[in-house]
């Protein structure tokens, strides 16, 4: 199952991906994690693993939206 498909199974919500978005992108240092049923899901290791989502994030140039974008791309790609 990845991230993407617990979110259309209503397994990870709304507020929990904008929580861990969130949470990434104010420290990226620390430890973010969705948990969804039993798995959890570590927020950098998925934005790692996700070349689109590292491109974007090393932008300078990059904007809020962007960088929230990238996340949350990286997070719905991820198995979980």
């Amino acid at each position: 199952m990845t991230g993407g498909e617990a979110y259309r199974a209503k397994l990870l919500t709304d507020d929990a991906l904008d929580e861990a978005i969130s949470a990434y992108l104010a420290d990226p240092s620390k430890s973010a994690v969705i948990e969804i049923e039993k798995a959890r899901l570590d927020i950098a290791a998925a934005v790692l693993a996700n070349a689109y989502s590292t491109e974007v994030l090393a932008r300078e140039d990059a904007t809020g939206p962007q960088k929230r974008n990238a996340v949350k791309t990286a997070i719905l790609l991820a198995p979980v």
